[in-house]
């Protein structure tokens, strides 16, 4: 196949290319007329924005010969996702608040505008360029961006950008070819299996510049001994309430524990909609998850957050905080009650009395 070799070529009038080279010539036509350039991911970013966001960095420093930064606010939570930076060292900086010059072109990956879940938000900045996947990231003022490349069909805004850098002629290199490759495979865990023909296009073409070895150490990142705890905690503080798992525990080492036990009891035969809630510090994270063919994640978690808290996600996967929501040793009772009723509410389930997922004779006996 035949690739752009320079940044001429790069900006080539759009009527001498096709569909998807017209996507990727348009987004540099529009970064160059830019004198800075920001990239921005969503709090606490996940393998797809990390992914997304590094690929973007290449694309334009290759092609426009830019110094490029890539920022979000939060933490990355997940041990995976952690050991992924460890080791692949991908060039994103964890910041509190944004200041950026005059002049700056903010692009905003793997998240929608109208989201609060990240610096543009809450900085007032509207961006230049959205790119994303997520099938809720029409929501809020999108109306005067320059560039935009929201394609819900997908399975990760990785897939986009590799799409586009794959049109350019843009060699991702061993570590973020590995980083799209996990980024795609983190993307459609969870009941998220749908892979479009660009994501399709796009596994060949990672495959075969990423590294199995570095891939395989990402995902048998190591634990900590806390990890276990909560996980047993978890495991006992779990209730069903016909098809329907609820679980929150009182207090986590970290975030982590969440989505990872809410990825655990979906599997749970019978079980068609999880929620699952930690607090870490002031905070109480929240994760749903619902069966293949079993509703909406994000469509259950705005209700069940509506006025408390704020989230998003895919399909089936969704996830969220409540800020400051616990000032003592554990969840209050009140808000507790309040989020059961809530799950309950959303999820249509009239049975107010659960069983637990592991008897508390088991538990017991088992001491």
């Amino acid at each position: 196949m035949s690739s752009p070799s320079s940044p001429e070529s790069a900006l080539a009038p759009a009527g001498r290319e096709t569909k998807v080279a017209r996507k990727s010539s348009r987004l540099l036509r529009t970064i160059a007329a830019y004198e800075h350039c920001v990239i921005v991911a969503h709090d606490n970013p996940d393998p797809d924005a990390i992914a997304a966001g590094w690929g973007l960095q290449r694309l334009f420093q290759e092609r426009l010969n830019r110094d490029v930064r890539i920022l979000a606010g939060g933490a990355i939570v997940r041990a995976e996702n952690r050991h992924m930076v460890e080791l692949l060292m991908p060039p994103i900086e964890l910041v509190d608040d944004l200041e950026i010059p005059q002049g700056t072109a903010s692009i905003l990956v793997d998240c929608g505008v109208g989201a609060t879940n990240h610096l543009l938000t809450r900085e007032r900045i509207q961006p230049v360029a959205v790119i994303d996947h997520h099938p809720y990231c029409r929501n809020g003022s999108g109306g005067n961006l320059q560039f935009k490349d929201i394609r819900t069909h997908v399975a990760a805004s990785a897939s986009i950008v590799a799409s586009y850098l794959r049109e350019q002629g843009v060699d991702p290199g061993v570590k973020l070819a590995t980083a799209m490759l996990y980024a795609m495979r983190a993307e459609t865990r969870g009941c998220e299996f749908r892979y479009s023909r660009l994501d399709r296009a796009a596994l060949t073409w990672l495959t075969a510049r990423a590294e199995p070895s570095l891939l395989a150490a990402i995902e048998s990142a190591p634990l900590d001994r806390e990890y276990f705890g909560d996980l047993a905690l978890a495991l006992q503080n779990t209730f069903v309430y016909d098809d329907a798992a609820f679980c929150v525990l009182p207090r986590a080492a970290s975030a982590e524990i969440v989505g990872e036990v809410a990825d655990l009891l979906i599997r749970c035969r019978g079980v068609r909609r999880v929620f699952c809630g930690a607090v870490v510090g002031d905070d109480l994270f929240t994760s749903v998850r619902t069966a293949p063919d079993d509703g909406d994640a994000v469509a259950l978690l705005r209700p069940l957050l509506e006025n408390i808290g704020h989230g998003g996600g895919h399909a089936h996967r969704a996830g969220g905080k409540i800020a400051g929501a616990c000032r003592g040793p554990k969840v209050g009772e009140e808000l507790y009650d309040e989020l059961r009723n809530r799950w309950l509410s959303v999820c249509a389930v009239d049975r107010q009395r659960g069983t637990r997922l592991v008897a508390k004779r088991e538990i017991i006996d088992a001491l």
